[in-house]
């Protein structure tokens, strides 16, 4: 319900006013409504992609609904975003076969994956091609030369994991057991002598007769211990690997400082780069400790591993330049990172504060006077 609201709010959108300040393209609200399905007809796929951010402030205003997963004639499960599709003819599959068990699934791999935006005409696509695995995006993204950004201190190019949560899932044993996302997520529950999902989605954990003990014959808290069991290990190792992988690109970076040329940091770079990509592949998908806790430990051990070794060839060029002594600046808590970034939060939020303030309204008066909002918002 607070999709819309939450990109609205986002410091990533910026404050676009008058045509200016667009920091994200049209193609970042594909995810956040019902709306974007009729814009996409009626504008055209490409045309929506392409435009501005704020050229669809006013049109996006009702958060996720009912059209976004289901055919509004016959309420069967349906695919609305064209990405998904799209994805799978990449690969030689049809998606119209898929059984109504796999739509279970297919309707949130609409959204939860791993994507990035074309460099031409920032089309949504899902790097599939390959396969799912997080090597297999990797490659995807290397031979395309792709890179989402590159990084302030250590000058690497990087990649940015969206929340590959589907791609993740496929690997666990839920899903190699038949399972779908709306099994645990969306429970059947009976009504009247109907069954029916429970579109209250929500954790699994907060309904624990309904969804892990329809299989599982365990007690409730165990069943909870085993789950947080999963994910303690894995924020171990993630722990370990962001104090390593801060402390390589500030490396990095004083190597660059040092006069450290492309040919001399090249393996570090490469280095840092799948160490991050494996990092942020295992963190920014919601769940994978659970999904697939042998999978998301396997991709955080190998990001440790990749982290150090960019340290090794790091110390290397530092040596070459006299630097045998690193010293690491104070980067114990986020606002002290922030700091030492050059981030300057407390303006950037007043901004968009303001900016929240004044031109939102503005979109929500022109949607209601269109009669484009339909939510009790």
């Amino acid at each position: 319900m607070h999709a819309v609201e939450d990109v609205r709010n986002t410091l990533r959108t910026g404050c676009p006013e008058n045509g200016e300040g667009d920091m994200q393209p049209g193609t970042c609200w594909t995810c956040k409504s019902p709306d974007v399905p009729r814009l996409m007809h009626e504008k055209g796929i490409e045309n929506y992609y392409k435009a501005k951010w704020s050229d669809w402030g006013a049109e996006v205003v009702n958060p996720i609904g009912c059209a976004d997963c289901h055919d509004p004639v016959t309420m069967n499960l349906t695919i609305t975003r064209p990405a998904l599709i799209e994805a799978f003819q990449r690969q030689g599959k049809d998606i119209t076969q898929a059984t109504p068990q796999e739509m279970r699934s297919l309707v949130c791999a609409q959204c939860h994956v791993e994507y990035y935006f074309t460099k031409d005409n920032k089309y949504l696509t899902f790097p599939w091609d390959g396969g799912m695995t997080v090597e297999a995006m990797e490659k995807y993204y290397d031979e395309a030369e792709f890179t989402d950004w590159t990084h302030a201190l250590s000058k690497t190019p990087m990649l940015k994991a969206q929340h590959p949560d589907y791609e993740i899932f496929l690997l666990g044993p839920h899903a190699q057991r038949g399972l779908s996302c709306a099994d645990c997520h969306m429970p059947y529950m009976s009504e009247g002598g109907i069954k029916y999902s429970n579109h209250q989605v929500m954790s699994p954990l907060k309904n624990v007769a309904n969804t892990c003990q329809t299989c599982h014959r365990d007690s409730e808290e165990n069943l909870k211990n085993y789950v947080y069991q999963y994910q303690d290990k894995a924020l171990e190792i993630r722990d370990r690997i962001e104090q390593e992988l801060s402390k390589a690109h500030i490396m990095a970076k004083t190597a660059w400082d040092k006069g450290a040329d492309d040919k001399e940091m090249a393996a570090s770079l490469k280095l840092l780069r799948q160490a991050q990509w494996r990092w942020d592949f295992a963190v920014a998908s919601h769940g994978a400790s659970f999904h697939a806790p042998v999978e998301t430990q396997r991709i955080l051990a190998h990001s440790l591993d990749k982290t150090m070794l960019a340290q090794l060839e790091l110390q290397k060029v530092l040596f070459s330049y006299g630097v045998t002594d690193m010293q690491m600046p104070d980067i114990s808590t986020k606002d002290k990172a922030q700091a030492y970034i050059g981030l300057d939060m407390k303006t950037l939020k007043e901004k968009k504060d303001n900016w929240i303030k004044t031109v939102v309204p503005q979109w929500l008066e022109k949607a209601k006077k269109e009669g484009k909002l339909t939510a009790n918002i």
